[in-house]
């Protein structure tokens, strides 16, 4: 909380409860919204951790095209020798 909005809550609180009871209340607030504030910001990811995450995306993506690209070469490699021997086949059939 900032400061004036402690002083305002203050001066509002001083002539109903008065200055003890007020300054009490006020602590209590204070340490309440602080604990709840860190309990909430400790979830949130920092921008290193964005960092962090991202690059093992990336790595990830990156093993999954080498994989796709080896099973592309495979598949082409296979094509063209049934494609060889369906020619060398029709070649010697006459």
């Amino acid at each position: 909380m900032s400061t004036t909005a402690t002083i305002r809550l203050y001066e509002m609180l001083k002539p109903k409860l008065g200055e003890q009871e007020s300054r009490v209340f006020i602590q209590h607030f204070e340490e309440s919204f602080e604990e709840q504030f860190e309990s909430k910001t400790h979830d949130l990811a920092t921008k290193g951790d964005l960092k962090v995450a991202v690059a093992e995306l990336r790595g990830e993506i990156d093993v999954k095209i080498a994989q796709s690209k080896v099973d592309l070469i495979k598949w082409m490699v296979g094509l063209w020798i049934a494609q060889i021997a369906a020619i060398i086949g029709l070649y010697f059939a006459r």
